[in-house]
């Protein structure tokens, strides 16, 4: 009998799995044999990993090395205000061993690095990237295609989403889509730029329900296909991914063999849009120096007006999007500071005005939280 290997509580448990005739016990023991790492345990992998546990997978790893703070319960669904401190790996442990007392779990909690992804990986069916950075993503990417297993893969930021199935197996990888990651600088993280909390929730079920259809053979996964999610319209677009022949990752002869952890394709804002970094980054101590010496300078914040209205250090607003229309508010008589919330969008801001022939432009290395960190404590930090 195929319930044999389904206890009286899994059955009962499961049952509305089970009694799908597209589904089925079957199914519900293709759950139960399967492993899946969850890369992440952030806005998507809060509710990958709940919905995971709850539909019955037999293993569940989950890898990250942060703890929670205040800024996270907007969307990571998983922990609690009276959580903030605590370890993330631990307390998604108790919480899904609370869910469901079937699933075993594995936590990491480490950065994923090229030093450990082959040997933490290589113990589960499944990839589930819930990453929120381009290195990491590249890393996931390449272990999945060196160990040949499918990579659940989702992004977030502000209302919009992005899932998809990267199977070096059957389909086309990360890689394929990007071959390279952009500069820092380009593409903001959801710190910077922000994210609705309910889109995680959103894009990380989707991850979820991939995971559960390339483990039981069930429906179409999205191997090829690319699924762009835009939550203000509430539409979806699909986009065909062709798998690149000389791809150097998933192609027949990769040329990636073995794990880097990309230093050389995401490297630091400060390396990739300026030449000189001294010359062009000041750290916030170097600036309230300046500032106490009453040295007068322009000092501009790219932010957006509800974070200025948050915290702000008197500089004259003026968000990046608007910043090529207004440059004639800017003094090109003194020395310009440019700052943001962590230095993103300044060192953006910094390559626009010197671009535009601004000369003495500095950005305010690590921004208004370094700031907040190594000068003023009291400063309101978001």
């Amino acid at each position: 009998m195929p319930e044999k290997n389904l206890s009286a509580d899994e059955l009962q448990r499961y049952a509305r799995h089970i009694v799908m005739p597209e589904f089925g016990i079957d199914a519900q023991r293709k759950l139960k044999a399967a492993s899946v790492i969850i890369i992440g345990a952030g806005g998507l992998g809060s509710p990958a990993a709940l919905y995971l546990a709850a539909a019955g997978i037999g293993k569940i790893g989950v890898v990250d090395f942060d703890d929670v703070s205040m800024s996270n319960l907007q969307r990571q669904i998983l922990y609690g205000t009276g959580d903030i401190g605590r370890p993330k790996t631990r307390l998604a442990e108790e919480r899904i061993r609370s869910l469901n007392p079937n699933v075993k779990i594995e936590t990491y909690k480490t950065a994923l690095e090229a030093s450990n992804a082959l040997d933490i990986l290589s113990g589960f069916d499944i990839i589930l990237d819930a990453t929120d950075n381009f290195a990491t993503r590249y890393l996931v990417n390449d272990a999945s295609c060196i160990l040949k297993k499918p990579n659940i893969y989702g992004s977030i930021i502000r209302f919009e989403g992005q899932v998809s199935v990267f199977d070096p197996n059957r389909g086309p990888c990360y890689r394929c889509l990007f071959p390279a990651p952009p500069p820092p600088h380009l593409v903001p993280n959801c710190a910077d730029g922000g994210v609705l909390g309910v889109l995680p929730g959103i894009i990380g079920s989707m991850q979820a329900l991939e995971a559960m259809k390339v483990i039981t053979g069930i429906g179409q996964p999205l191997i090829g296909r690319l699924v762009l999610f835009d939550g203000l319209s509430m539409r979806m677009m699909e986009i065909a991914i062709a798998k690149d022949p000389a791809c150097p990752s998933c192609s027949e002869n990769p040329e990636i063999r073995t794990l880097s952890d990309l230093e050389h394709a995401c490297r630091s804002i400060r390396e990739v849009t300026i030449g000189e970094p001294a010359k062009d980054e000041i750290t916030p101590r170097e600036l309230e120096s300046i500032l106490s010496n009453g040295k007068n300078l322009f000092l501009l914040d790219v932010r957006e007006p509800g974070e200025y209205d948050i915290c702000n250090l008197g500089g004259h607003l003026i968000p990046l999007g608007e910043l090529p229309r207004r440059l004639g508010e800017i003094d090109a008589t003194k020395p310009i500071v440019v700052h943001c919330k962590s230095g993103a969008r300044s060192a953006s801001a910094v390559t626009l005005l010197k671009n535009a022939g601004f000369r003495d432009v500095r950005n305010l290395a690590g921004g208004i939280d370094a700031w907040a960190e190594q000068v003023d404590a009291h400063l309101q930090r978001y």
